[in-house]
């Protein structure tokens, strides 16, 4: 144990966090986080057609070496409301501590 200012190292399993970050159990808490998300941010979402919060949806990604999941609106004037609204950083704002108090 380290102590009195000496450091610790730690050594990182590579193929065991790719395998654990590309898991099923990682992929489900992801996607059912993202669709909270969504689901939040399309309550708040401002209605005028409603095409805004009807083209909120949840895409799964692989960019890099692990899974991604992103909540994305669609619509062709998404930036301007986003702009105007923040609705997608609101929802993710008003869902970022509900993973980490129900895990």
């Amino acid at each position: 144990m380290a102590g009195n200012g000496e450091l610790s190292r730690i050594r990182l399993n590579s193929r065991g966090m790719a395998k654990l970050l590309n898991s099923r159990a990682i992929g489900g808490a992801l996607m059912a986080d993202a669709q909270a998300v969504a689901a939040r941010a399309r309550s708040l979402a401002p209605v005028d057609t409603g095409e805004y919060r009807d083209s909120i949806r949840v895409e799964p990604a692989r960019p890099h070496d692990r899974q991604v999941v992103r909540v994305v609106a669609g619509a062709r004037h998404a930036q301007v409301v986003e702009r105007n609204d923040s609705t997608l950083a609101r929802a993710l704002g008003a869902s970022s501590g509900r993973s980490r108090k129900n895990r």
